[in-house]
């Protein structure tokens, strides 16, 4: 991390931000079965297609989801990358659960041992 760019950490911030919506967060389950139009996306969700088209583009910005142009239609696939850096920061926290949680185990193990 000490090595990071500016750019990274605010690419990185980028992401955060966008995965911080639970409506963005929402979109990007949908988008995991595959390319949909604003409309098919918009479908799901009880706010307006504009509200939705902003949500995209908060996502776009941090390169989550691409958009492909075909003719007059825009289709928006997931784009996972940027994740990786999420996953990559979470496994730090996940490997001091892991441990945290080991040690109640034996500690709850030791308990039962001496009752």
């Amino acid at each position: 991390m000490r090595n990071q760019t500016v750019a990274d950490r605010a690419d990185e911030r980028d992401v955060f931000q966008a995965l911080a919506d639970p409506t963005r967060r929402a979109i990007l389950t949908i988008l995991r079965q595959g390319s949909q139009p604003v409309g098919g996306i918009a479908r799901d969700f009880p706010i307006s297609r504009p509200a939705i088209s902003r949500h995209l583009r908060i996502l776009r910005e941090a390169e989550l989801v691409t958009e492909i142009k075909i003719g007059r239609n825009r289709l928006y696939e997931l784009n996972a990358g940027p994740l990786k850096n999420v996953d990559d920061w979470l496994a730090h926290y996940r490997h001091m659960w892991q441990h945290q949680l080991r040690n109640l185990k034996h500690f709850v193990e030791q308990k039962g041992r001496t009752h």
